[in-house]
């Protein structure tokens, strides 16, 4: 008999939870904080914020294993890097441009990667991580490793014509993948319900002949984390891929160059009343598995982290003209 959500989250120990918060922390308070570094002109480039999304990206990536499976990202995908278990400080120190960064600083936010710990990265290009993905997946299966690889996208992405090829492709090839669409309701301006003639993104599995999964609330830390775990299952044991959607909301705009004048105040507002980590929180007092005072401390405890890492970016050097023409081919 399968297991209720209730019975689902009894089984979930009370470190795993607050792991799962901690980590909504961490993005949110990042986050935040590059979002007031950009407003002081330290950040170059672009950058795209989670805040208000942190459940659809924890939940999920709580359920597979860290280190083992792997995911690809895209150019909001600082909560997805967070998750995963990146450095701060060398995700600060890339972001901030630095030869200490992630990627020696030549990436820069739109591109976050951590190969060592299975970030395969993000990337600044709509759909693009599509195609790594199901190359990843390809190989997991031809060498029979037992791993995974989500594939993380927003809802823009999914008129994209590789998002038709890399789905055919994987389904046919019965690859384990699982493409996980964060559906922030928006492409930028675009409402993503102008765009599509169907209710939900997922409902395009049934057109690849794979099953589509639909979380409906994106912004519940716990009902993320339960259907991700049954899905990583499904594919772990060797079925293909799938495709799931979740529903949340960016509550800043889509980069720090978007006031977000397309949408009402009002709107926004009432996307607020659904924090994922405020929600998540009270559930956590509510079930008495932490005190208000132990969470407090865990966000006190994050927001240090972050201070240092943003300490331990502008103590960091600047690349080298030199390392402009370092890792542009293999060995």
């Amino acid at each position: 008999m399968a297991k209720t959500n209730a019975q689902k989250e009894r089984d979930i120990p009370r470190e795993k939870l607050l792991e799962m918060h901690r980590a909504m922390l961490d993005i949110r308070n990042f986050d935040n904080k590059v979002n007031r570094l950009v407003k002081k002109g330290m950040v170059p480039g672009m950058t795209h914020f989670s805040v208000g999304e942190e459940a659809a990206s924890v939940g999920a990536i709580a359920a597979i294993k860290k280190g083992e499976d792997m995911i690809t990202s895209n150019h909001r995908g600082h909560g997805q890097s967070i998750a995963l278990g990146i450095d701060l400080n060398g995700m600060m120190a890339e972001i901030m441009g630095k030869a200490t960064g992630t990627c020696k600083g030549k990436g820069g936010s739109m591109h976050i990667a951590d190969l060592d710990g299975g970030n395969l990265g993000a990337n600044g290009i709509v759909g693009g991580g599509m195609g790594m993905a199901i190359g990843a997946a390809l190989t997991q299966k031809m060498k029979h490793t037992g791993k995974i690889v989500v594939c993380f996208f927003g809802d823009g992405a999914v008129n994209e014509g590789t998002f038709h090829e890399t789905l055919n492709l994987a389904s046919i090839w019965k690859l384990p993948v699982i493409f996980y669409s964060i559906n922030n309701l928006y492409g930028i301006s675009t409402p993503i319900k102008s765009v599509i003639n169907i209710d939900y993104n997922y409902q395009r599995a049934a057109a690849y002949g794979i099953p589509g999964h639909f979380i409906e609330d994106g912004n519940d830390l716990l009902a993320v984390y339960n259907k991700f775990e049954e899905i990583v299952e499904y594919v772990r044991e060797g079925n293909g891929p799938v495709l799931v959607e979740a529903i949340t909301y960016r509550w800043l705009g889509h980069s720090t160059s978007d006031p977000g004048k397309y949408r009402t105040k009002e709107e926004v507002d009432e996307w607020k009343k659904k924090d994922p980590i405020a929600r998540f929180r009270d559930y956590l007092i509510e079930n008495k598995i932490a005190s208000a005072k132990e969470l407090d401390e865990l966000n006190d405890v994050s927001q240090e982290a972050v201070e240092e890492s943003v300490k331990f970016a502008l103590s960091s050097p600047e690349p080298t003209l030199e390392s402009a023409f370092e890792d542009i081919y293999a060995d």
